[in-house]
């Protein structure tokens, strides 16, 4: 992890409270903190990355507000409050200058450079907002059967595309071919050609995966806790490949030409689904609250997953790097550095010297105070991997963490004339000095 919030041995609400004795904290002053002020006085909603690659705009709470990082200076670069929190947003151009808002109170405003340009209403909940460059139009998914449309360059609202479901939840644009997604909360994919204005085709999800879907290994079909109402939808870049993410923690991913699913991946904590994305390396990154977890798109196999301190909101990860930032329930928008899955972006390259200077130095890396990190072999040698896949050993990356009272005591144990023999190469060492003198 690249964020200063990381740190557990400052909580976000001591950090606040002892800002002017942290100065003098040693650990605390050589922390990494990659974007300055990178966060929310609470919490952090949305996160999108520019087309440009130059800002960050990210939304949260509180006040609601909206800010924008440019990422040249690595720095804040302003900051707008609105009148209530933000559900979604979407980017209408290559930079940060004009983007479109879908708040909790049902309305959507119009941000350009100088401010606020235009607000408006629509007449239920919205959950979410897409705007399609083809038609200039803006695409709002709410808790009812209709999907409406606001054309910004007549500047009036068209009739609406009336869906099969009771509510849409989610959307989702191909950059591809323009293709328009919807996810219903009866479990349903919509297709729609916004040219055409017409439905192409509908998915049964929910029905497929609780009637014909078995895990591997089991005959019989599964019970599920929640109904699959859809939560997430994205495309790949190919125009081929679509995620389709549910209520019950499966992420399912379809061939357009295909009625069935190529491959279903199911999350351990069996949650909503929040985002998926697709990665360049040809991994799905699928998150819920509690995990963000990257695997293969072809055979399904986990490559890594992270699992940041706070719940999850949102998820977003520049091109193909190595980067993942992560908006959450806490105050920092948590940041995290991959070198396996791509390089760090060229606004942030000093990152690959960190990671070289770690992988030549691996024993003065400490992130936790009160832990210590062990490999599988020297946890073997320590007569400690009898405690595998208990709460005294916490699995990371290719070892475990173990509480360093405890490992100082089976290190004793282990060896112990370690200090002895420490102490006659001491002894050793300065007779052999004198004898050179």
């Amino acid at each position: 992890s690249v964020t200063s919030g990381a740190r557990s041995a400052i909580p976000d609400w001591l950090a606040k409270r002892k800002a002017k004795s942290l100065k003098h904290d040693q650990e605390y002053r050589s922390r990494i903190e990659l974007i300055q002020e990178f966060g929310f006085p609470e919490a952090s909603l949305r996160l999108k990355y520019t087309p440009d690659r130059k800002n960050i705009i990210a939304t949260g709470i509180y006040k609601p507000q909206m800010r924008v990082f440019d990422l040249h200076e690595l720095s804040l670069k302003f900051e707008r409050h609105t009148d209530a929190e933000n559900v979604a947003f979407d980017i209408m151009t290559d930079d940060w200058q004009k983007t479109i808002h879908l708040q909790c109170d049902r309305t959507i405003e119009i941000h350009s450079q100088f401010g606020l340009h235009y607000k408006t209403r629509i007449p239920t909940f919205g959950r979410d907002i897409k705007y399609h460059v083809q038609t200039c139009d803006a695409f709002m998914a709410a808790a009812g059967p209709e999907l409406y449309r606001l054309n910004l360059e007549q500047g009036r609202f068209l009739s609406p595309f009336v869906t099969s479901s009771p509510g849409v939840s989610t959307l989702s644009i191909s950059d591809a071919h323009g293709l328009l997604a919807c996810g219903g909360d009866d479990g349903c994919v919509e297709f729609w050609d916004p040219l055409e204005r017409r439905r192409l085709a509908r998915l049964d999800v929910a029905k497929w995966l609780v009637n014909e879907w078995r895990p591997a290994g089991f005959s019989s079909a599964p019970t599920f806790e929640e109904f699959p109402a859809i939560t997430s939808l994205q495309f790949d870049p190919d125009g081929l490949t679509c995620g389709v993410g549910v209520a019950s923690g499966h992420v399912l991913l379809y061939d357009l030409r295909k009625p069935v699913p190529v491959i279903v991946k199911e999350h351990p904590y069996q949650m909503p689904i929040k985002h998926i994305g697709f990665h360049p390396t040809g991994h799905v990154v699928s998150a819920d609250a509690k995990v963000v977890r990257f695997w293969n798109k072809n055979s399904g196999k986990l490559f890594t997953s992270v699992e940041p301190p706070n719940d999850i909101n949102d998820v977003v990860i520049p091109d193909d790097s190595g980067l993942l930032m992560v908006a959450n329930e806490g105050v920092d928008i948590q940041t995290y550095y991959i070198p396996e899955l791509g390089p760090a972006p060229s606004w942030c390259a000093f990152l690959d010297n960190l990671t070289e200077e770690l992988e030549e130095n691996p024993n003065g890396m400490a992130i936790y105070d009160d832990y210590k990190f062990v490999t599988r072999k020297e946890l073997a040698r320590l007569g400690l991997d009898h405690l595998i896949g208990t709460n005294l050993l916490k699995a990371y990356m290719h070892g475990f963490f173990v509480d360093l009272r405890l490992y100082q005591k089976a290190k004793a144990i282990a060896d112990p004339f370690e200090y002895a023999e420490h102490r006659k190469k001491l002894i050793a060492s300065k007779v052999e000095e004198e004898r050179k003198t």
